[in-house]
């Protein structure tokens, strides 16, 4: 395990999905993954499997009938994960806040540890917010890989740990 962990640190894999908005951000996104751009030279490869992903980039305003969708993508990936909201809607609810079916932002539903402001974001904060993702991602690797070491060793010392 520990082997394939040092590959895994650097290709983080994107899992993205769109909570009911006006497709504005998921065309950025493609221009992302398009050659101009090219965020794959990042390492980072978009995925629709929430058990393969490391990153969440959410978009749109989170409706009443994507919210527990949304949960269950979060609650599905493997730790570490990291969170990105992109756009105005993911932040608050954008154009459609205080709407009837809409929950304001994603914040309401998951924990959010990336912001990328913007309607829509222009490809260049994008590639900027998802290279703070990666750096968080692997601050949050080191510290579960540090937790993992830290359990092994009081497992083998047989010592209670008070803290």
């Amino acid at each position: 395990m520990g082997f394939f962990s040092k590959f895994r640190k650097k290709s983080p894999w994107i899992l993205h999905y769109n909570t009911g908005g006006c497709n504005g951000c998921d065309i950025e996104i493609l221009s992302a993954l398009a050659p101009r751009y090219d965020i794959e030279r990042f390492g980072m490869l978009n995925r629709g499997n929430p058990k393969q992903a490391d990153i969440l980039l959410v978009t749109g305003p989170v409706t009443k009938n994507c919210k527990d969708v949304l949960r269950r993508l979060y609650l599905e990936m493997a730790e570490p994960k990291v969170v990105v909201a992109m756009g105005a809607c993911a932040h608050g609810g954008g154009i459609f806040r205080n709407f009837y079916h809409v929950e304001n932002g994603v914040n309401n539903i998951i924990p959010v540890d990336v912001w990328i402001p913007g309607c829509a974001p222009r490809v260049e904060a994008l590639i900027d917010g998802m290279v703070e993702a990666i750096e968080i991602w692997q601050q949050k690797s080191k510290e579960k890989e540090y937790l993992r070491d830290h359990e092994k060793v009081i497992k083998t010392l047989g010592v209670e740990d008070d803290g």
